[in-house]
């Protein structure tokens, strides 16, 4: 039973607290609010149960497998709310317009002498530090902003590519740092998947409107309390990117000397000196082996250890 505990709160625990919660809460939102109106097939009618304790049971099948999904599905997910999947290309130039325009807005009201107030200044620079360093960083959307700053940061800098050497990053870091990580997502994910939810149920509410068995007030009602949800679910998701780019800062600060150890290489006194080895090594990792590379990378490579008793090699 430890042993369930300790994997549930490990590795599990994003999972579930990530995923399969939010689409529980949605899912029963759905059965209450929605169901009801709909007629099921015949099929189904013979499967579903007629007693409540075996219904709980099914819909909490039901929302682990929906949520399984949703969690495969992430990455298409993250990337619509971020702007990349399925955003035309006149949306997202508009979009990164928009953007830097919200961003140089709050630039000048911090900028802004008459503005005293310590504790509106500190919401700026919070506000102002959702976006990435460059400008030719900038996303569509704010949720995509927010992840972009701390994905360009090692890059910007160490040149350390994080994305190209996020699992080499994460093998090498101590565990309690790769768990921070783990932790600040899941409080994303876990706004996201109730916000794709509310949506869904939504939709769904409006178009049973037409049913004959439809309880009109109440879907109207459970649709418009649910898109009213949505964009607060949305606010709370870039709210909670902080701690998830906390968690990165730390893990690449803290992580960029044990990689340099695992890659084989001496991690360089100046930071002239290791931007260019991370620069190296990001070149070595996504473009075809040059014997060129062989040379450049000399400079930062660590002798073997040589065998007790044995000279060093000549280099004459």
């Amino acid at each position: 039973m430890g042993d369930i505990a300790k994997g549930v709160l490990g590795g599990g625990w994003a999972l579930l607290v990530g995923w399969i919660l939010p689409t529980a809460l949605n899912l029963a939102v759905f059965t209450f609010a929605v169901a009801p109106s709909l007629r099921r097939p015949t099929v189904l009618n013979r499967l579903w149960p007629t007693s409540g304790g075996p219904t709980a049971l099914l819909l909490l099948v039901a929302a682990i497998l929906l949520g399984l999904v949703l969690n495969a599905l992430q990455t298409p997910l993250y990337r619509f709310l971020e702007g990349y999947a399925l955003w035309p290309a006149a949306a997202y130039e508009r979009g990164c317009r928009r953007q830097l325009t919200r961003q140089q807005k709050t630039a000048d009201r911090l900028a802004d002498p008459a503005l005293t107030s310590p504790i509106r200044r500190a919401l700026l620079r919070e506000k102002l530090s959702r976006y990435p360093v460059s400008d030719k960083q900038i996303t569509p959307t704010r949720l995509g902003n927010a992840i972009r700053r701390f994905e360009e940061y090692g890059y910007d800098r160490y040149r350390l590519d994080t994305q190209l050497l996020w699992n080499e990053l994460t093998s090498v870091v101590p565990e309690s740092t790769s768990k921070q990580v783990v932790t600040a997502r899941t409080n994303v994910d876990f706004f996201v998947a109730l916000l794709y939810g509310h949506a869904v149920v939504a939709i769904t509410a409006f178009a049973s409107l037409s049913a004959s068995r439809a309880d009109r007030l109440v879907l109207i009602f459970a649709g418009i309390y649910l898109i009213t949800l949505t964009p607060v679910w949305y606010h709370a998701a870039v709210a909670a990117t902080d701690e998830w780019a906390a968690a990165v800062r730390a893990l690449v600060n803290l992580g960029r000397r044990p990689l340099a150890d695992g890659l084989g290489l001496a991690f360089p006194k100046s930071l002239e000196d290791e931007r260019r080895m991370w620069q190296l090594v990001t070149r070595m990792s996504n473009r075809p082996y040059a014997p060129a590379a062989n040379s450049a990378f000399q400079p930062y490579r660590i002798d073997p250890p040589q065998p007790s008793g044995e000279p060093p090699p000549s280099v004459s």
